[in-house]
């Protein structure tokens, strides 16, 4: 099954390719109308780069919208790039106003500027207006497309607004509308089914939710997580700081942001610092980004391994010890990994606070105790019975006992320190870890060989 799925998607790809050679614009927009998401993604992924320009300057610019949105924003932003200003503009006004805020704050700043320009002047400015926030705040993840009456209308009045402007409100999500004062205060919230059943004369504020909640511009993502999750909402309006109406976040959204952060923040530990990558992305920018990590983990490494130097004399005298000294490392990063793991996970979650070390590390050392212990004794009788030689056995199994210990106290107490000094916990986290994990594994095996030298020659 899977590889006929393969074989059909690379099919489409082809047949993509033939029709953008053709040109025709009415049918690159058919044939794209009938592919799904991934196909539509791996398609133009394979695409060049003139093929890919030719595709969305050939449709319309509804077509491009809707294949732009199918797009991660890295592969989107590479695409809008490559456009003239006023092509990228009108894709742009087509896209709700979160996408295109985000895509607009991806791009260079030359570039964000031109398109700027170019835009519907309304659409522009609710653009502009969104950029100001940041990725994880109420105010970044809103959207402007809502709708809002004032609180003297009446229900004829906002029926007769839906019809004759049902074009522009097609793409909204109106379950709701909310009503304001003349400050554009919320003072209520109205719900469809109850403007549909009301008569025509009735006064909005009859049949309105009165006291609505709302939430600031500033509530961080972390915050309206835990906020959905006590009211099951489908949206909440937004407000400025003088409690005027500004937007809208929705929760679907929240949720999208949620794990569009964890995969960020899998990339930086991995080391992808500059965001997401694709293999389709310019070879420099790919390897510059990586190279960012690379090259400060090399040093950390070479601070690692002058443990070793240090201590060669023992190393050469007891030759096994380098055996263990790569499995060491590599349980204890382990270790300590899974305890980064927890402490970055609660830390999203609002389960856990960077001022609550204490409490952090007493519940990482009471696993890494018994954990280190159970590892320690593995590696221990696995030397013995290699080597017939009980210190040996000592010496590598206590080494990863305290190792396992000290790996998961820091792995635990990391991302709290860093979080604390606004420092991006995902970057700094793995390659600290890995380099204090790999000294003191390799210190504390090698300084108790030279302790206990004359026993294991």
């Amino acid at each position: 099954m899977e590889e006929n799925e393969t074989l059909e998607t690379e099919n489409s790809q082809e047949q993509l390719v033939a029709i953008v050679e053709e040109g025709k614009a009415e049918d690159i927009g058919e044939f794209l109308e009938n592919m799904n998401s991934s196909e539509l993604a791996f398609a133009m992924s394979r695409l060049s780069n003139d093929e890919r320009t030719k595709v969305l300057t050939t449709v319309s610019a509804e077509d491009a919208a809707d294949i732009i949105e199918q797009l991660t924003d890295a592969q989107a932003v590479d695409l809008l790039e490559q456009l003239p200003p006023d092509l990228a503009a009108g894709i742009l006004d087509e896209l709700p106003s979160a996408d295109q805020a985000d895509l607009i704050a991806e791009l260079s700043d030359n570039n964000a500027e031109a398109v700027l320009a170019e835009m519907d002047p309304d659409e522009a400015a609710n653009a502009r207006q969104l950029i100001q926030y940041e990725a994880d705040v109420a105010g970044g993840i809103m959207v402007k497309e809502y709708l809002a009456y004032p609180l003297d209308a009446t229900v004829k009045m906002i029926v007769d607004d839906l019809c004759e402007r049902g074009d522009e409100y097609r793409d909204y999500d109106i379950q709701y509308s909310y009503i304001v004062d003349r400050r554009k205060r919320v003072k209520g919230v109205l719900r469809m089914h109850d403007l549909l059943m009301a008569k025509r004369a009735t006064p909005i504020q009859d049949i309105m939710i009165q006291n609505p909640v709302f939430v600031p511009d500033t509530m961080t993502l972390d915050e309206l997580v835990e906020f959905f999750d006590q009211h099951h909402y489908l949206g909440v309006p937004v407000v400025d700081e003088k409690e005027r109406l500004i937007g809208v976040v929705q929760q679907a959204a929240v949720h999208e942001a949620v794990a569009e952060q964890r995969d960020d923040d899998y990339l930086k530990t991995q080391g992808i610092v500059g965001g997401e990558e694709f293999r389709t992305m310019p070879l420099l920018r790919r390897s510059s980004r990586r190279l960012s990590w690379l090259s400060v983990n090399i040093l950390l490494n070479i601070a690692a391994a002058s443990v070793i130097a240090f201590f060669q004399d023992t190393l050469a005298s007891v030759i096994a010890l380098a055996v263990f000294l790569p499995i060491i490392s590599d349980m204890s990063g382990c270790s300590g990994s899974q305890a980064v793991a927890v402490s970055m996970r609660e830390l999203s979650l609002g389960l856990v606070r960077p001022t609550e070390l204490l409490w952090v590390w007493v519940k990482e050392a009471s696993v890494g105790i018994i954990n280190g212990l159970v590892l320690g004794g593995l590696v221990a009788i696995a030397a013995v019975l290699w080597k017939g030689q009980p210190y040996l056995g000592l010496v590598v199994g206590v080494a990863l006992c305290l190792n396992t210990v000290l790996a998961v106290s820091i792995g635990g107490l990391l991302p709290l320190v860093l979080k604390r000094f606004n420092t991006d916990p995902a970057i700094a986290s793995g390659p600290i870890l890995t380099t204090i994990t790999d000294m003191c594994g390799f210190f504390l095996v090698l300084g108790m060989a030279t302790l206990l030298l004359d026993k294991l020659i």
